[in-house]
């Protein structure tokens, strides 16, 4: 694969400093929740091997989060019947 169609992988702690969340738990979690699996993994400086994740799918699905105190609830209320 040439460099210029290498796809941009992050390690996890850069992911929390694109998230901007606290812990590489929160990044772990948000990860989770939004369906991104590690797309490889390396051998660390300790000799355990790190997920790597795919920046382009990372960005996308932080650009699609809801903001801080977005009430999520109140999104596509269901159609209620006239009566």
């Amino acid at each position: 694969m040439s460099e210029s169609t290498e796809r941009e992988l992050w390690l996890i702690g850069q992911v929390v400093d694109h998230l901007g969340v606290a812990s590489r738990t929160g990044a772990r979690t948000f990860l989770r929740r939004a369906g991104l699996g590690a797309a490889d993994y390396v051998t660390g400086a300790s000799g355990r091997p790190e997920a790597r994740y795919d920046a382009a799918a990372v960005r996308d699905a932080a650009a699609r989060r809801p903001g801080q105190g977005h009430r999520t609830d109140l999104d596509e209320r269901p159609a209620t019947p006239d009566a």
